[in-house]
């Protein structure tokens, strides 16, 4: 039997904790990780994404909603990604988030639905003072008062579902603004034109105009488009609740905005003052004009047709 030689090679619990460190990878906030759920607490759960030190995420850094517990939201041994989202404590554990990457790609999303000029649907949670709340792909949306456009008071309106478009997405600022008005606008608009009779309801008087109930939607009756002749205020012409008939002169899709007219409705200058019905009897008629004359402004001039056949003949040149 031959006898081995058994030799010290001198490999020290400091060594292999150098060489654990040599191949240990380097986690920064910020960064994106794969990890593997290893254990779920009741607030709270340690991943596994390689360190030394199991990773922690707490609940609320679970989802961008709210949960109740960890279990709604992960699963043990199951493997996913996690933000980064603080440096390792005094006890070399990183702190996680998977909140953050839901916000990320929320913010993603609906600028992509922005750059679309999509229309959202969701469900008003909350009102205040300026407006009401909405949850658009997770991430809390704020309808100004003056883009809701309903008759029911806004307190009402908790737990209904709106149409919305975009009006402003700032992730930096943090601010999701929407229109309820601008999306009705935009629905009417395409059974709408330019040069159309409809009849509407007034809603609103103020020193610069009426605001026209058309369907649903608003539209205003500038002052200056009431009659030719001139007018003080649109209460010596109109009453809150008055039935009317407008012309449409302007769709403003952008801007969630119709213009109205009913001086371009008028068979004589003055008649909206004088006899408003001669103006709502004629309306069509006078509209059928308005729409000829648009035609003709936006058809291209016609060449001049010139006629040479009464011109001489060129005299040849002669050697």
């Amino acid at each position: 039997m031959v006898n081995q030689e058994i030799t010290d090679i001198g490999f020290t619990h400091e060594d292999f904790a150098a060489l654990l460190d040599k191949y240990d990878y380097h986690f920064s906030p910020g960064d994106i990780v794969a990890g593997t759920v290893f254990s779920l607490e009741p607030r709270g759960a340690l991943i596994d994404i390689g360190a030394k030190t199991a990773a922690y995420i707490p609940i609320q850094e679970m989802s961008i909603n709210r949960i109740d517990s960890p279990e709604e939201v992960l699963q043990s041994n199951e493997t996913r990604e996690f933000f980064i989202l603080t440096d390792e404590n005094e006890d070399g554990q990183l702190t996680l988030s998977i909140r953050r990457i839901e916000y990320m790609r929320a913010w993603e999303r609906v600028r992509q639905l922005q750059n679309e000029d999509a229309t959202v649907r969701s469900i008003v949670f909350a009102t205040n003072r300026g407006g009401a709340l909405v949850r658009i792909e997770g991430l809390r949306g704020f309808i100004p008062g003056s883009h809701i456009s309903t008759r029911k008071p806004k307190e009402d309106l908790v737990g209904e579902e709106l149409p919305l478009k975009f009006l402003e997405v700032d992730e930096e600022r943090n601010r999701l603004v929407l229109s309820h008005r601008r999306a009705l606008v935009e629905r009417k608009m395409n059974r709408l034109e330019v040069g159309e009779v409809v009849i509407g309801t007034v809603r609103g008087l103020k020193p610069y105009g009426a605001f026209i109930d058309i369907g649903g939607v608003s539209g205003l009756l500038h002052i200056s488009e009431i009659s030719h002749d001139h007018i003080d205020t649109p209460h010596s012409v109109f009453n809150v609740n008055d039935e009317v008939k407008v012309m449409i002169i302007d769709l403003d899709a952008e801007r969630g905005r119709i213009s109205l007219s009913t001086k371009q409705l008028e068979p004589e200058p003055g008649d909206m003052v004088k006899n408003p019905n001669i103006v709502y009897e004629k309306a069509e008629e006078m509209a059928e004009k308005y729409r000829e004359k648009m035609m003709q402004a936006q058809m291209p001039p016609e060449e001049e047709i010139v006629d040479y056949s009464a011109e001489e003949e060129p005299i040849s040149a002669v050697d």
